[in-house]
């Protein structure tokens, strides 16, 4: 299936006659669905939440090391032995910096910006890849959720079954659908209509907690030349 030609949305000009077809044609339908038996025994599910295993092995490790640097260091003094060189030099360095010091600030900076990271992926769920899906009565137990890729190469297949869509690109987000799509024949204005209505249908039955709009945009492929 080829990809659609990107271009952008014109109207019509002013001195066309009432029988010259648009060019192109763009629309912005919402989709909201109906409350529905299904609807009622959703529970609220929320997103599905990451176990970070990546940053908290790498937290992990940096802590470990430092911390068993420090304690080597505080056993060899205790022993007599003379501390190692990068803590009296770290030492000496901070001692004699002022508070406005380049270097200083620059540590500090990158110290925020780790905490904050660290902050943001300890209150936010993560896994904006799946898309929770509702749960019926009597499955309690059991979460479902759907891959975006997934629910993109569904609704795609679903719009190229309309007629006179040569080409179509989906994208599927928590919060909006959207979809363009490129129609060969046919007018603009019925394509969009069905695509409406056939991608409509489509987002209801993928069964998502929270089920985003949808927003269509047709055209007409670029004229060669």
């Amino acid at each position: 299936m080829s990809e659609p030609v990107k271009g952008t949305v014109r109207e019509s000009e002013p001195d066309a006659g009432p029988a010259r077809e648009l060019d192109q044609s763009a629309s912005a339908a919402a989709y909201r669905p109906r409350p529905t038996a299904a609807d009622e025994d959703d529970d609220g599910a929320g997103r599905f939440w990451s176990r970070r295993r990546i940053p908290a092995a790498l937290l992990a490790l940096v802590v470990t090391a430092g911390a068993g640097l420090l304690l080597f260091d505080v056993a060899s003094v205790r022993a007599e032995r003379p501390g190692m060189g990068w803590r009296r030099s770290l030492t000496d360095e901070l001692a004699s910096r002022p508070v406005d010091d380049t270097w200083v600030l620059a540590g500090a900076a990158a110290a925020v910006v780790v905490g904050a990271w660290l902050v943001a992926l300890a209150v936010t769920p993560g896994l904006r890849h799946l898309l929770p899906m509702r749960r019926r009565a009597g499955d309690a137990d059991v979460r479902a959720g759907l891959d975006r890729d997934a629910a993109e190469l569904v609704l795609r297949d679903r719009a190229m079954e309309v007629s006179g869509v040569q080409s179509a690109r989906v994208r599927v987000r928590r919060s909006r659908v959207a979809v363009r799509a490129v129609s060969h024949f046919r007018e603009l204005d019925a394509v969009r209509s069905d695509l409406d209505t056939v991608l409509g249908d489509g987002i209801r039955e993928l069964g998502l907690v929270r089920r985003p709009t949808l927003s269509v945009h047709v055209r007409r492929p670029a004229k060669k030349g």
